[in-house]
């Protein structure tokens, strides 16, 4: 069912493309009109008859194979059309564009394959279907779906049970380990927070550290983890073993502490012992906890009986349900809403993160309809293991928004306890083609953050922390098992050089670089061609160094539409990166050895967003950036003196400019009355400043970076259109100050 949605989804996404303006000209000016209309038609057709499927699929085998098969073609299909929506760009730019017999041809191509679609669905019987459930009712706060852990239900006495156990003195032991254990959703680490934040243990311990291990469990990086817990505002990426445990013996120096370990997987108890040896540096009586769903971890590791986290009572489920549903207002409860909410709560089997889900997707919602589509819906039927909560987060998947599920689908990108800010996530959704907006005046950012809040609203996204310029959070555990499930055959996480790759992914991140350090491309991947994102999920970790790999990419990848490179070590971008014409983001932030860009970036017509902050070794910007017509957002690092005329001055529709680290920068380009959409300069960390001041009679304000441990740089930031900085318009990258040193 997921998959016919998101088929649904994609097909309309063609389908507005085609509707635009800019294609429609495009499409005239060659004669190929009528070829254009003819798609739209037969794609209006298919994408009824998918709905029709979505009922069917489960009494006809061949309707889902054809679906799967279905997919691809309508990739391919939406592949080709961002090929016409980067030639339209291109003309804009220069005279010597594709010859119009090729892009006739390659038209004329789509047209008889959607045509040979469009009989198929038919010869299966597949009729059109009206859909109305992606029909949203008013935009909801970010924070009324989040119970928070001083307001959790039916808690009380597992909160002071394990505080209780904490308390107690234990002869003989330095240390002492409790394990909270349950299955996934129940709220172990809920219950942990409570104990982690109750004044009673805030008292009695002098340090108290709070870990997420999650299921790569090597030593370094955990003692990394619990140093960083225990001094916020010192960096241990460098450090060897030795050293990391002589900090983490003056951290813990003799005092009494309380240690968290939360989502503990691994099993292997030897690497335990070597982790508790290195936290018996406490004084006697100091505690761990550690919350896992895995009855071996808690045996190896616990010193004290386990703590088994049960099921959350049926009254208690009830009220939680019903404030998640009526936002706490009792008095407005329905009773017939009330009597199917209490069958809904039934099947949620007494897991907590099912009924905060799913009462989160009906707050405020007084259609009957909707609660009833909620209870009777048939994936309750699916069959599932014990206590498996997937069909309940899965439904609450099937109640998005249509415009909302592709951008869930995308975040299984993410490992695990990844955390992702807002900024980082919309643009990469916007470079993909999920915003959509049919309000011309509207930035796109502005509609990615709207989306962001609205996934948040709905409990897809958790543990929300503001930074001064950007919202961080997470995916739970189970909710990006529920995005792994819906994307699983678009989107992959390569751990390994050896990993199979299905040939239908298409979005891919390697969050362990170091593997594929001077290495090619997995073998897997290479006969592969419509990948579309490519991704270093190493936050400010070692990077890829190499180039043979860059190289492979711009070779073999022509839709690509993410190539995120950050923290990457090599000295030269491929002449190739220009071949990919529908690359939307690159990013090459903090590679330090990159010495220049080739000219050929200057033909990435489509490209939105350009990140070279920290490429300390950058000469120069390519003389011909001025062609780059659709950047929106450009940040540089550079070596160069000057900003000449004639470059950045003629991107008219960048919107936000940022200048970090330019050491020896002394003057801007004066072109400036050139940028028509510019919404913010920022100029930031550059050591001849003092000489920018007159560059604009309006300088905002003078603000130091988040999370910055050296003295404030002076921080120039000019709103040029005049507007104030708080309007929700400007505000839109308010996440660009983000600390790329992370």
């Amino acid at each position: 069912m997921a998959e016919t949605l998101l088929l649904f989804n994609i097909a309309k996404s063609v389908l507005e493309k085609l509707g635009s303006l800019a294609l429609k000209e495009f499409f005239l000016a060659w004669g190929l009109e009528s070829d254009l209309e003819k798609i739209k038609d037969n794609l209006e057709v298919i994408n009824s008859m998918l709905l029709d499927a979505e009922k069917q699929q489960s009494q006809n085998p061949w309707i889902e194979v054809r679906l799967r098969n279905l997919k691809e073609d309508i990739y391919d299909i939406e592949d080709v059309v961002a090929e016409f929506e980067c030639e339209a760009l291109r003309r804009k730019v220069v005279k010597s564009v594709t010859p119009p017999e090729r892009m006739g041809r390659k038209l004329k191509k789509i047209r008889k394959r959607v045509d040979e679609i469009a009989t198929l669905t038919t010869q299966f019987g597949l009729t059109g279907q009206s859909f109305d459930r992606d029909i949203i009712h008013g935009e909801r706060e970010m924070t009324h779906s989040f119970v928070d852990a001083s307001n959790v239900i039916g808690r009380e006495q597992d909160t002071d049970n394990i505080i209780e156990t904490l308390l107690q003195s234990v002869d003989g032991e330095n240390v002492s380990i409790i394990s909270i254990v349950g299955i996934g959703g129940i709220g172990k680490t809920t219950l942990a927070k409570l104990v982690y934040n109750d004044q009673r243990v805030i008292s009695h311990f002098g340090v108290n550290l709070w870990v997420c291990v999650s299921q790569v469990f090597q030593l370094d990086k955990v003692l990394i983890k619990i140093l960083n817990s225990a001094s916020h505002d010192q960096r241990y990426m460098d450090l060897d073993m030795d050293q990391l445990q002589n900090e983490l013996r003056e951290a813990l120096g003799g005092r009494k502490y309380l240690l968290i370990l939360d989502d503990v997987w691994c099993e292997d108890p030897k690497k335990w012992n070597d982790l508790k040896t290195l936290l018996t540096g406490g004084a006697n009586g100091s505690k761990i906890v550690v919350t896992t769903r895995s009855n071996r971890v808690a045996e190896i590791m616990g010193t004290v009986s386990a703590y088994r986290l049960s099921l959350l009572p049926d009254q208690d489920c009830l009220s939680l349900f019903f404030k998640c549903a009526f936002k706490g207002q009792q008095e407005k409860q329905n009773p017939k809403l009330t009597r199917i909410g209490e069958e809904i709560v039934r099947k949620c089997k007494g897991v907590p993160l099912a009924v905060i889900t799913l009462g989160s997707q009906l707050c405020c919602e007084t259609d009957e309809r909707r609660w009833e589509y909620i209870k009777d819906n048939e994936i309750w039927k699916l069959e599932q293991e014990g206590n498996d909560i997937l069909p309940a987060l899965r439904l609450s998947y099937e109640h998005l928004p249509s415009y909302l599920k592709r951008c869930f689908a995308y975040c299984s990108i993410f490992p695990k306890d990844y955390e992702f800010d807002d900024i980082e996530l919309v643009y990469f959704w916007m470079a993909n083609g999920f915003l959509q907006s049919s309000n011309e005046n509207e930035e796109l950012e502005d509609v990615g953050l709207r989306y962001f809040k609205e996934l948040c609203s709905r409990c897809f996204f958790q543990d929300l922390f503001e930074y001064p310029g950007r919202v961080n959070c997470k995916m739970h555990d189970l909710i990006h098992d529920l995005a792994l499930s819906i994307s699983q055959n678009a989107c992959s996480m390569v751990m390994t050089s050896t990993q199979q790759i299905r040939k239908s992914v298409r979005h891919i991140s390697f969050p362990y670089p170091k593997s594929l350090v001077d290495q090619d491309l997995p073998t897997s991947l290479q006969s592969q061609q419509n990948v579309r994102t490519i991704s270093f999920l190493n936050k400010g970790k070692e990077g890829i160094s190499s180039k043979r790999f860059i190289k492979t990419c711009c070779l073999r990848f022509p839709y690509l539409r993410v190539l995120d490179l950050a923290f990457s070590k090599f000295e030269v971008l491929p002449r190739r990166i220009g071949d990919l014409k529908q690359l939307k983001y690159l990013s090459l932030g903090g590679n330090r050895l990159i010495r220049r860009l080739p000219n050929s970036i200057c033909k990435l017509q489509s490209l939105q967003v350009l990140l070279l902050v920290g490429c300390w070794s950058l000469e120069e910007l390519p003389k011909d950036i001025k062609y780059m017509i659709n950047l929106k957002w450009l940040w540089i690092t550079t070596k160069q003196k000057n900003l000449p005329m004639g470059g950045i001055g003629c991107l008219k529709s960048l919107q936000f400019l940022y200048i970090s680290l330019c050491n020896s920068i002394e003057c801007l380009f004066e072109d400036m009355q050139g940028l028509k959409k510019l919404r913010r300069l920022v100029i930031s960390s550059c050591r001849r400043e003092s000489r920018l001041n007159s560059f604009h009679p309006h300088p905002v304000r003078t603000r130091r970076h988040a999370n910055s441990t050296s003295p404030p740089p002076a921080c120039l930031k000019w709103n040029v259109n005049g507007s104030a900085l708080g309007k929700p318009g400007v505000g839109a990258i308010r996440g660009v100050l983000r600390d790329h040193s992370r």
